[in-house]
């Protein structure tokens, strides 16, 4: 399995339920990653999307203990109402199609799960309220590959790529 996100300088998230920046080319970057994949997320991500749809052109898991059946079935999307329950959906999935999108909690209980991390970071203080872990700071995380900076709406990003080298199976 593998995670994509943004993150600022400080390895902020989000803030208010939204991402902290606005940026044309690390959507196309997530688009490009995820189109025609499995997309893994939380109930508030979902929530965060354009009317609470999921993602089209792309399978929806959504975790959520108190999601309801029917919900699932009018939005068009597999619905995981326990971790467990998640993991046996997901062992019916191509693991290497399939992406954690958010949020917080999200990543934080999939990560050891995941063999590569996609992340866009920003050059930039976005005051962020959720943070990811600094993939830097752990020790079976390494970077094995960095863009050259891409300006993007007025900052500076680059697009790195980590390794998990102790990937745990579910």
């Amino acid at each position: 399995m593998k995670t994509i996100f943004a993150v600022d300088n400080k390895w902020g998230l989000g803030k208010k339920n939204d991402l902290l920046f606005s940026l044309k080319e690390d959507m196309r970057h997530f688009v490009a990653h995820t189109k025609g994949k499995t997309v893994v997320m939380g109930s508030n991500t979902l929530l965060s999307f354009p009317g609470g749809m999921p993602l089209k052109n792309r399978t929806n898991i959504v975790l959520n203990p108190n999601g309801t059946d029917e919900d699932a079935k009018v939005k068009g999307y597999i619905l995981a109402k326990s971790l467990d329950e998640l993991f046996a959906i997901l062992k019916n999935y191509d693991s290497d199609q399939t992406y954690v999108i958010g949020g917080a909690m999200m990543y934080r209980t999939l990560l050891p799960y995941c063999d590569t991390a996609y992340v866009t970071k920003v050059d930039a203080d976005g005051g962020a309220e959720v943070f990811h872990e600094n993939l830097d700071d752990m020790p079976n995380w390494q970077l094995v590959e960095q863009s050259e900076p891409i300006d993007d709406n007025g900052y500076t990003i680059r697009f790195c790529t980590y390794k998990n080298n102790a990937v745990k199976e579910f």
